[in-house]
């Protein structure tokens, strides 16, 4: 009977143990409050203000700057890009339903693939596939009010005529957006790379982006840790051969926790 209880006991012991390590040994994941787009109040701005905003947007939360940047070959340049919009509404590739250079830019930023600048399409699509992720979806997400400034800001980097107007009122005139909605949780991560545009920078999940390290083999060299770690600060740790700023660093606040804790499953898996 004695040998029982000692049994017993220990299995106790044992249980319990565990459960306090669980409890107060494993870092505890709390649950991000779901993630919101940010509320923009461009109504009673001048167009000189709007544009100013555009281009807040463009170097920052747009991450634009990321591959359209002096240094090249990334992506196409956009000092000029209201300015040949004409241009590329003629060409006989474009595919698009833009009836002017404003639309035609707007077509850019939501739908990239309806015109590819020649040398900057994904490999093996003969430039008619874009590696561009619609600025309305993924990480950036912009708002149409948002995206509308962004335009402003390239007619006025160009230096042609600001044909884009900020909202005329609280509301503008319908278009202006504080987006207070939330998104569903996505349930796989092959659903989280397509989101967020992972393959756009990365090859993984059958991508073949080539802005940022390749992905297909990680979990052979990378712990869960390194994971985590890279894709909420990305500049901790600098793969050799590439550079700081290449990847947005706010993948924090837009990724729910178990998004970023499968997406990490995903990756240490890839071996």
């Amino acid at each position: 009977m004695s040998h029982v209880l000692k049994v017993a006991a220990f299995s106790l012991g044992t249980v319990g143990l565990f459960a306090a390590y669980s409890n107060y040994g494993i870092p505890q994941i709390t649950p991000a409050e779901p993630p919101r787009q940010e509320s923009i109040e461009a109504s009673g701005m001048t167009t000189a203000e709007y544009a100013a905003l555009g281009g807040r947007i463009f170097s920052g939360k747009g991450s634009c700057t990321l591959c359209h940047n002096a240094v090249g070959g990334r992506a196409p340049p956009l000092d000029r890009a209201a300015g040949v919009a004409a241009e590329r509404l003629a060409d006989p590739r474009y595919a698009g339903q833009a009836a002017d250079e404003a639309e035609y830019l707007y077509e850019s930023l939501v739908e990239p693939s309806a015109y590819v600048v020649a040398g900057f399409g994904k490999t093996g699509t003969g430039d008619t596939v874009s590696p561009m992720p619609s600025m309305k979806a993924g990480a950036t997400a912009l708002a149409d009010v948002e995206i509308r400034a962004v335009i402003a800001f390239l007619q006025t980097l160009s230096g042609v005529e600001v044909t884009v107007e900020p909202p005329a009122g609280p509301d503008g005139d319908g278009e202006a957006e504080t987006a207070e909605d939330t998104r569903s949780p996505l349930g796989s991560p092959e659903e989280v790379i397509e989101e967020f545009a992972c393959g756009t920078c990365h090859m993984v999940a059958g991508e073949e982006g080539d802005v940022g390290p390749d992905l297909t083999g990680i979990g052979a060299i990378r712990d869960r840790e390194y994971l985590r770690r890279a894709i909420l600060s990305p500049d901790a740790d600098i793969a050799p051969g590439f550079e700081q700023g290449l990847m947005p660093p706010d993948y924090g606040q837009q990724l729910y926790a178990a998004e970023l804790e499968m997406l990490v499953g995903y990756l240490a898996d890839l071996e």
